[in-house]
């Protein structure tokens, strides 16, 4: 090759890596922000996988790191990351969140303005763009009509007023799963049996707003835990993709599949809440004289230490959640379970968690929901065992092990 052929060679080469390790932290900052903005609209979880699906694909399209789908994004050899992440972020969010259009535009205008004028920033925009309309193309269609709500009861009986949450969602279509239903565990436990007199006498025990045996140290726990919104858990990811070191296609990729699998985990809950419908604790401690069993004893006045979701409670979709990340970051991890974690809360402000492990994770949002009173330590159990089996799906496709 020729000495100039070398120097252009190299010259490109050094454009290429400067600019995937000089925006190896673009991928979670934009995360941060389309998980803000989905929060206060009408999606959450599928909102950030239909965006960090997209900045995967984006961004693989340059650095060409991971095998592609071949889908043609245009030329991508040499174009701005930076860019290609914002573009194909914004894209999204304006789809969802139209009534949040302002917020996205402000966003996008002050990342654009952070990267200069150049044909790798316009060719940057022109793939997240292309990224964005592929990933919508692909995932139209998966929200069907969708069955309202309809309360049960007898005509002319009373009942709650206020409409249950995620009802709608168990009518999803999964990405990964074959179905919703796929892998609906079996029931709850029998009202009559020694598990239930367990779970039910646990939560009585240190569920309870008043309880004498739960520690300060598990209280706050659950406080932290309490949270609806899943930024929580999206700073989980977080603390794993801003560690020294990362790459930013690595970071894109680990982003996709653990919000894919977020989502599909919030399809495959619901699903089986609402085919169950099992009670809630403040619900079954107020009617313990009711279960036909004699180790069940009622307490009328038991309140939980936080207030109970507007959802049916089996199996725990916490666990779930928590299962189907540590399972994804773990085999992005190489299999080891042995990592640095962290993560906020909204419903605890000021107030980081650490962990050593994605095992000490999951294990302290499965203690966390008994603790605060909303969820039996047998729907724990099987909410986690169907994360990990869901992160395991993801996983597998996106060639992570």
């Amino acid at each position: 090759m020729h000495t100039k052929n070398l120097a252009l060679a190299a010259a490109a080469a050094a454009l290429l890596m400067t600019t995937s390790v000089a925006t190896a932290d673009v991928v979670a900052d934009w995360a941060d922000t389309t998980t803000q903005i989905a929060d206060d609209g009408a999606n959450t979880i599928r909102t950030m996988a239909l965006a960090q699906s997209a900045v995967y694909e984006a961004v693989n399209a340059i650095t060409r790191r991971y095998p592609r789908d071949h889908v043609d994004l245009g030329p991508a050899q040499g174009a701005s990351i930076d860019a290609a992440v914002a573009a194909a972020s914004r894209k999204i969010l304006l789809h969802e969140e139209p009534a949040l259009a302002a917020r996205v535009e402000d966003a996008y205008q002050r990342a654009l303005a952070g990267i200069g004028d150049s044909e790798a920033k316009k060719r940057g925009m022109e793939v997240g763009e292309r990224a964005a309309a592929d990933v919508l193309a692909k995932h139209a269609g998966e929200i069907p009509p969708l069955e309202p709500y309809r309360p049960a009861g007898p005509p002319g009986l009373y009942v709650p007023t206020t409409i249950p949450t995620g009802w709608s969602l168990a009518q999803h279509r999964p990405w990964f799963l074959k179905s919703a239903a796929q892998l609906r565990p079996g029931p709850p436990p029998d009202l009559t049996g020694a598990v239930w007199a367990r779970d039910y006498n646990e939560l009585k025990t240190v569920g309870g707003v008043n309880s004498t045996v739960r520690t300060a140290e598990q209280t706050s726990i659950a406080r932290f835990w309490a949270t609806a919104l899943p930024d929580i858990d999206v700073g989980v990811i977080r603390s794993v993709a801003t560690a020294p070191g990362r790459e930013v296609t690595r970071n894109a990729r680990l982003y996709a599949a653990a919000t894919a699998a977020m989502s599909d985990s919030e399809i495959a809950a619901f699903d089986a809440k609402y085919h169950y419908l099992f009670w809630r604790p403040i619900t079954a401690l107020r009617n313990g004289d009711k279960d036909n069993n004699a180790a069940t004893e009622r307490e009328a006045n038991w309140v939980p230490l936080i207030t109970t979701p507007m959802q049916p409670e089996y199996p725990c979709a916490h666990c779930m959640l928590a299962a189907v990340i540590a399972t994804v970051i773990r085999a992005d991890n190489g299999g080891k379970p042995q990592i640095a974690l962290s993560t906020t809360s909204n419903t605890l402000p000021g107030v980081t968690h650490h962990w050593a492990s994605t095992d000490d994770l999951v294990q302290e949002v499965f203690m966390a929901r008994i603790w605060a009173g909303v969820h039996y330590r047998h729907s724990g159990e099987v909410g986690r065992h169907m994360g990990e089996q869901i992160g395991d799906v993801v996983a597998d496709a996106y060639g992570m092990r």
